[in-house]
């Protein structure tokens, strides 16, 4: 037996409603999917501190979520796991035709473009009116950050007018207390708009300058971080 047919059969036993695990049983999609995000961010974590270690587990619980999510919907009838195998090689072989048909590709920027232009045709081919939006398929659960420079980049790509304020702008806005505003700001009922606003502005001024915000901030937050724990333990001498 593989490792990975291992893996699905215990995954069924778990589910299975005659011995199973009671808490499994009662799972579903939807509260499966923080654990699945959970996960993610923890193969990220593991990363970036180099513990390989860690990484090795945390890619089995990674893949633990898969296995869960194929599982419930197999009991429904609606796909296995050998289905989402066999989409996720279909798909990579469709947008890889440099690879494995004749087209061409010079660089990773060429790359990126054209995947760009695979995925804006499967969205095309799914739509039901054939004119999807080019937002479309950017997904509510990330982090908002990323989401913004996203569909910023998305907008800018399909040549759409509409455009996040500038961040000059959006600066002085944000710093300007509104009218009825006392002097403490708590009536400003217009700062956490403003605020977004804001944030919305960097978003696409990162993306316009090929940075990656929320990268960006994760780093900001480390070293934030490293120089507040070594204050506290400064302190705590």
């Amino acid at each position: 037996m593989s490792a990975i047919d291992r893996l699905l059969e215990i995954m069924a036993r778990l589910r299975d409603p005659r011995g199973g695990c009671p808490w499994d049983l009662e799972q579903s999609f939807a509260t499966i999917a923080p654990y699945t995000i959970e996960e993610a961010y923890e193969v990220d974590d593991a990363i970036r501190r180099g513990d390989l270690a860690a990484l090795r587990e945390e890619l089995g619980d990674l893949l633990l979520q898969v296995v869960f999510h194929a599982q419930i919907a197999r009991e429904a009838g609606q796909f296995a796991f050998d289905d989402v195998v066999a989409a996720i090689c279909d798909k990579l072989v469709r947008r890889h035709p440099h690879v494995f048909g004749d087209a061409e590709v010079r660089s990773a920027a060429e790359q990126l473009d054209a995947w760009e232009e695979h995925k804006a045709r499967e969205r095309a081919e799914r739509s039901e009116s054939g004119a999807p939006s080019p937002l479309d398929g950017v997904a509510l659960g990330l982090p908002a950050l990323l989401r913004a420079q996203k569909l910023v980049r998305r907008a800018r790509r399909a040549g759409l007018a509409t455009a996040p304020p500038a961040l000059d702008a959006a600066w002085a806005a944000y710093r300007a207390p509104a009218p009825d505003a006392g002097a403490d700001g708590a009536s400003d009922d217009g700062a956490a708009e403003r605020l977004g606003a804001l944030l919305l502005a960097i978003a696409a001024a990162s993306a316009d300058a090929g940075l990656d915000a929320e990268q960006a901030l994760r780093e900001a937050t480390a070293r934030f971080e490293a120089r507040a724990r070594a204050e506290a333990e400064w302190k705590g001498r």
